[in-house]
């Protein structure tokens, strides 16, 4: 019997199975794709999750520094440093690649295949043919897992999609610049994020279902800025907001966007999923996995009212064009608020 198995081999159940490993825990993964795995993502990692990162051993070279977040909306901009440090643009293929490499050294299995029935007993955990003491269920945003234990939670809000795709042009600034709808535009912001030397990412993320183009098409100061070919194929994902009753079911722990997703628009899935791995981990060495409900409500409760406030906000045109101009009247404000998610 294995000490931990992890279901989903994404940059959460790897940092998972890192902390494992590192716990002195035999860690095996069970992953259907090949690596590295690609999704649609802003790439950006704020100081915290580069801290995080780093403290399990994660080479993060490569990628381009951050030092902030700006929002504009075409007449006006703020931005706010970050004040503990420098996050990274780094794409999520390198990411990926990155954690791959690291769980490998600490002699961490990953196993290709998909899991179906997961049966639970008073001390073990049994799934994909493999029996554990414990699992991370760590499958992404529409966890098989959490819907197959009960977990699921209806969504409170209109559904927001996101999608993502490569520009090979020069980063023009160092911030993750946040591009908020002009007047007249639809629905929905665009990420900028640069990831290299010579390449950025750009995300839009917004209610309304419709081409990545179309949705460019309502911030045409951007269009000059990515005069560059593009690289790759657009990707989505979505709808992004994913309700989790409770983060355990016995002896099964979800991690990650499974453990339940807020919106992508602060940008800390990475750093939130490496903490959530270490505190589920934790939880379990200790034989106490009912802790972890509560370290994870106390890691992500910043960040959950701080973006739940700011997509409701931004949901109501008449209020999201207000946005922008209210944070450049009072930048302290809006520098605090990027200090409390880096």
């Amino acid at each position: 019997m294995i000490d931990l198995l992890v279901v989903g081999g994404g940059p959460a159940g790897l940092a998972a199975a890192i902390h494992g490993a590192l716990a002195g825990m035999e860690a095996v993964v069970i992953e259907p794709r090949g690596t590295p795995v690609d999704k649609a993502c802003g790439e950006g990692i704020m100081p915290s999750g580069v801290r995080a990162l780093r403290a399990i051993g994660v080479d993060l070279g490569g990628g381009h520094p951050l030092r902030g977040i700006s929002y504009a909306d075409g007449r006006h901009r703020v931005e706010a440093a970050f004040r503990d440090g420098t996050g990274l643009g780094m794409r999520r293929t390198a990411l990926h690649t990155a954690l791959s490499w690291r769980a490998a050294a600490l002699g961490v299995k990953v196993l290709t295949g998909r899991v179906g029935d997961v049966r639970q007993s008073a001390d073990s955990v049994t799934a994909a043919g493999l029996r554990a003491r414990w699992l991370i269920a760590a499958d992404g945003l529409h966890s098989p897992l959490r819907h197959a234990l009960g977990l699921d939670r209806p969504g409170s809000r209109p559904r927001r999609y996101g999608l993502r795709r490569h520009y090979r042009v020069p980063p023009w600034t160092d911030f993750v610049e946040v591009h908020w709808p002009e007047a007249g535009a639809g629905p929905g912001e665009v990420y900028v994020t640069p990831v290299g030397p010579e390449l950025v990412g750009v995300a839009v993320l917004s209610t309304a279902r419709r081409g990545f183009d179309a949705h460019l098409a309502g911030f045409p100061r951007l269009a000059p800025l990515l005069a560059g070919p593009a690289a790759g194929a657009v990707r989505g994902a979505g709808p992004l907001q994913q309700r989790s009753r409770r983060r355990s079911a016995g002896r099964v722990l979800l991690v990650g966007d499974a453990a339940g997703y807020v919106d992508a628009l602060t940008g800390e899935g990475i750093a939130l999923a490496v903490a959530s791995a270490g505190a589920a981990v934790r939880s379990l060495r200790a034989g106490r996995p009912r802790a972890y409900e509560g370290e994870w409500r106390r890691l992500s409760r910043r960040h959950r009212l701080l973006t739940e406030g700011l997509v409701r906000w931004g949901g109501r045109p008449s209020a999201a064009r207000l946005l922008v101009p209210a944070a450049a009247r009072v930048p302290s404000l809006f520098g605090a608020a990027v200090h409390a998610l880096q």
